[in-house]
């Protein structure tokens, strides 16, 4: 490592261990002690909004995206060296963000400067939350059947139809679209929208899940005007942008499987356990989280040179989904019956238990496993017939 690397190190580690509030350096408890940003955001704790300022002046929130979009213009080993100090600290992330994890991508590489200025050093920020209109109710693993239509109306495009599973559209304060500008192609028929989720015409309605929270929501758009200078990329060309994000989203489902807390509770209850049984399996994902964990590193780092397989989000979306349900289902058996406790303080309100039952969405979310595999057998395997 060179002297440089070394020194930003050393600075990187000061500026942590002098500005992380110490509640910040603990995994969140719950769904609320989450920081998402927004318009009008809810802190559980006044110091995750501590937290998310001093990281976001820094850029730090997005540490590789550029200065001039609200990110702190780090290398590829300079961001690696964040992570790693901020994982040595056990620092919260100070933002979670679709528009980190999805749109910023996706903007990056497609949209027009004009866009990247608007909307970036405000995703950076935290100052705007973003949801994701995708699945619809005849157009889920088939994505590109998707019917929501966007109308040429000169100066606005109007947008008509309904999304389904939109996470946190009740929260959101803008939206990424994929509508339809052309019936007479599938694919070549999609265009990428943006727009404010507070227009005229837009409407949201939660939707109860078995954990007893509603993340998800079903979505409405009744004659929504939306400004031409909110298309990204071309008029018909939003499959290739939908298609990029998708492995952005991918790989940020992947990362359930590194979640730092949960395997922290696995190791205590590993320690704390007589069951034999349970701690060889507790013992076995121990193993297999840190092989993901290098798989996980090796992937970034290729997907930094350019050289990553274009299938590669795939494998790990679907291995990532995997270790993390068998995570939850190991801390479920190590709580025994008192971890099935639904309601009281004591449980945090059944946090266990609802975040278990949670995870069985994470083989749908994203591209169902079956399509993951499929597309595993086909682009990496090679498999005949696939």
């Amino acid at each position: 490592m060179s002297e440089d690397l070394e020194a930003f190190r050393a600075e990187t580690r000061a500026w942590l261990e002098a500005n992380c509030p110490p509640t910040m350096r603990t995994p969140p408890r719950s769904e609320k002690e989450t920081t998402w940003g927004g318009r009008n955001p809810v802190y559980a704790h006044p110091d995750q909004k501590v937290w998310l300022d001093r990281m976001g002046e820094r850029g730090w929130t997005v540490p590789d995206w550029p200065s001039a979009y609200g990110g702190g213009g780090l290398s590829a080993a300079e961001t690696k060296i964040l992570r790693e100090e901020m994982a040595r600290l056990k620092c919260r992330n100070p933002l979670n963000s679709f528009g980190i994890s999805m749109l910023g991508p996706a903007l990056l590489k497609y949209g027009t400067e004009a866009q990247k200025l608007e909307h970036l050093p405000k995703i950076a920020r935290g100052e705007i939350r973003w949801c994701q209109g995708y699945s619809e109710p005849n157009a889920g693993s088939d994505l590109a059947g998707l019917q929501t239509s966007a109308e040429d109306m000169g100066d606005h495009f109007l947008v008509n139809g309904q999304k389904v599973w939109t996470s946190y559209a009740d929260e959101a304060d803008w939206i990424f679209c994929l509508v339809r500008t052309d019936r007479s192609v599938k694919q070549g028929g999609i265009s990428f929208l943006l727009f404010d989720m507070a227009s005229e015409g837009v409407s949201t309605r939660p939707i109860l899940l078995i954990s007893g929270n509603s993340p998800f929501c079903e979505t409405f758009f009744d004659n929504v005007k939306v400004p031409k200078e909110n298309l990204v990329h071309e008029l018909n060309k939003g499959w290739d942008v939908a298609k990029y994000l998708l492995g952005h989203e991918r790989e940020m489902i992947s990362g359930f499987g590194l979640a730092g807390g949960g395997k922290d509770a696995l190791l205590d209850a590993a320690r704390a356990g007589t069951d034999p049984i349970l701690r060889a399996q507790i013992a076995l994902f121990q193993v297999r989280a840190k092989a993901f964990a290098a798989m996980s590193e090796k992937f970034i780092d290729e997907l930094k040179a350019g050289k990553a397989h274009p299938a590669q989000p795939s494998m790990m979306k679907y291995y990532g989904t995997e270790l993390n349900k068998t995570r939850h289902e190991l801390l479920m058996a190590a709580g025994g019956s008192d971890a099935l406790e639904w309601e009281s303080d004591a449980s945090t309100h059944g946090a266990a238990a609802r975040a278990w039952l949670r995870t069985k969405a994470n083989s749908i979310e994203g591209g169902t496993s079956e399509i993951q595999l499929n597309i595993i057998a086909k682009r990496i395997l090679e498999l005949p017939g696939a």
